[in-house]
């Protein structure tokens, strides 16, 4: 389809490469005099992105800028992402992209992704085929409730899938077009927006009825029945009730995951190995006290268990290591069905997380908004060497700053956040570099994997094995520079390692269905890989050899 402003556009991304067409390709598409004469590398083009970009001191008008890129020139978006990743992962992620959804309608440019209401049930198959891609692998869906820390955003949630798949391709090569964000809009309990002539959803409080169960169903069945069997369906930021239930009901039926569940736990469990390594204590020795019980929460200490117990300890040893505490207080008794293998008897009417850190003294805390000047101090008094994961997003709703955390235990602590953080000088000259534990070193290379190798169904042990990966792949020199993860820098080569290995992991535990098995998995998944090199657009153009010319009749 054409349009007025790019001369060659396809209705879903732009395959333009701008000025870099040549000379024969901008006469054969009938670009002759609608581009000016130059004819451009994407080097010289890559170098005019990352000026204007460096000019520029608002984030938000960062990530307005980037999309806009993403929209004209696909290939020179990635290029340019992967260049310069650790300084443009906090624009297109994590915290920017936070932002970008709370002024999603204000800073609209258009459409991106698919979106899908519940006046739509009885016609989500019909909705799909509107997409003009058939060749999708990986969908990411949210219903927009739970948006990282900042709550029921909506349609304007649509976000993060986006974003989500913008790592699946800068992280591990995962070609564009066979990705499919996702928004689910059930209405929005958020008055701010419902009052806001910008919002772009439905005007309404959100249905909880049946309806929302069966237009997820209606959807689920729609993905496998248009793309088949093994899609990947990532679910993103559904609030903690549905996102638990979801994940329950459709883990053995489809191919999918919850990245807030499953992912944040690989990534945390990650990080605790490697504080491990650093400490010399094993996992097993650990105690472990998170601040909140949902989602996140829960995955993790679901993985720290299944850790636990393949280094030998019982479930049961394993979960009695591992102590929750929300805003009723120490988790002493069941409130929710999926609480309820963390509710340990323990002591009644521990009424802060000060005091549940004294009484239980544990050798590592996880997330929670409680982590005060006085909860540092004394993880610094009780051990060693504390364990302190912020993991809340974005920055502004994190925990504790890093900073803080390595001033108030002396440096002594080993540190992670969901957010990213700047290196830290103490007053004694000595500087640390906080890991971010981000799920982009997770959900980019096991999706690769996933897809590559047919899996049906996606087993926690598949987790394991990607947290297990990334903590092998932290060298001795990071972990000595503070470091609990890879570089950010790295995470095109973290994200292929990983996929390797999951691949293998797969196969060896017969849960892959794409046959015949690769011999050599390196070159098979590294064969994958989405090249960001121009492709021609000039048609196949050959000369007839041998008959020419024609015999004589």
């Amino acid at each position: 389809s054409m349009s007025s402003s790019c001369p060659v556009l396809s209705s879903r991304a732009c395959p333009c490469s701008g000025m870099a067409f040549t000379l024969l390709e901008r006469q054969i598409l009938g670009l002759q005099g609608l581009l000016p004469p130059k004819i451009e590398t994407q080097d010289i083009q890559a170098m005019r992105f990352q000026r204007n970009l460096k000019k520029m001191t608002d984030p938000l008008e960062k990530y307005i800028y980037l999309m806009g890129i993403q929209e004209r020139n696909e290939k020179l978006f990635y290029r340019v992402l992967m260049e310069d990743i650790e300084d443009l992962m906090p624009i297109v992620y994590t915290p920017t992209v936070g932002l970008a959804c709370t002024q999603y309608g204000h800073i609209f440019r258009r459409p991106k992704g698919l979106f899908i209401s519940i006046l739509d049930r009885g016609h989500i198959r019909t909705i799909l085929d509107n997409w003009p891609e058939n060749n999708v692998a990986a969908v990411v869906v949210t219903d927009g409730e739970r948006i990282l820390g900042l709550g029921d955003l909506g349609v304007f949630g649509m976000g993060i899938p986006v974003g989500k798949l913008c790592l699946y391709t800068a992280c591990a090569g995962i070609r564009p077009e066979r990705c499919l964000p996702v928004v689910i809009d059930v209405g929005t309990d958020n008055e701010t927006l419902l009052k806001d002539p910008f919002y772009m959803g439905l005007y309404q409080k959100r249905d909880r009825s049946q309806l929302y169960d069966d237009l997820i169903d209606e959807f689920m069945e729609a993905v496998v029945d248009k793309y088949g069997q093994d899609t990947l369906i990532q679910f993103e930021d559904f609030g903690n009730h549905n996102a638990f239930r979801l994940m329950r009901k459709y883990r053995e039926k489809y191919c999918t995951f919850n990245d807030d569940i499953q992912g944040t736990a690989a990534v945390a469990l990650a990080g605790l190995l490697a504080a491990q390594r650093a400490i010399g204590k094993p996992i097993t020795e650990h105690k472990v006290l998170f601040c909140g019980a949902g989602e996140a929460a829960l995955g993790i200490a679901n993985l720290i268990t299944m850790s636990m117990v393949e280094k030998g300890l019982t479930q049961t040893e394993a979960r009695k290591k591992i102590w929750m505490f929300d805003k009723y207080g120490l988790l002493v008794k069941v409130r929710t069905h999926n609480q309820e293998v963390f509710a340990h008897e323990g002591p009644g009417n521990v009424q802060s997380f000060l005091e549940a850190v004294n009484v239980i003294q544990p050798t590592a805390i996880v997330a929670g908004r409680l982590f005060t000047h006085d909860v540092l101090k004394k993880m610094g008094t009780l051990n060693k060497r504390p364990i302190v994961f912020a993991l809340s997003n974005p920055t502004n709703k994190a925990e504790c700053t890093a900073e803080e955390a390595y001033t108030l235990t002396d440096g002594r602590c080993l540190f992670a956040s969901g957010s990213p953080f700047d290196p830290v000088t103490l007053a004694d000259g000595r500087v640390f570099t906080p890991g971010q534990g981000n799920n982009a070193y997770i959900f980019p290379g096991v999706a690769l994997a996933v897809i590559l190798s047919g899996v049906r169904h996606i087993s926690d042990t598949v987790f394991l094995e990607a947290a297990k990966t990334l903590a092998d792949q932290l060298t001795d020199e990071e972990l000595a520079e503070g470091r609990l993860y890879p570089p950010l820098s790295n995470i095109r080569e973290v994200s292929l390692q990983m996929a390797v290995k999951v691949v293998q992991f797969v196969y060896a535990n017969n849960m892959a269905f794409r046959y015949p098995e690769p011999k050599d998995k390196d070159k098979f998944v590294r064969s994958t890989v989405w090249n960001i090199n121009y492709d021609s657009f000039l048609p196949d153009i050959y000369e007839w050899k041998g008959m020419n010319p024609p015999p004589d009749h």
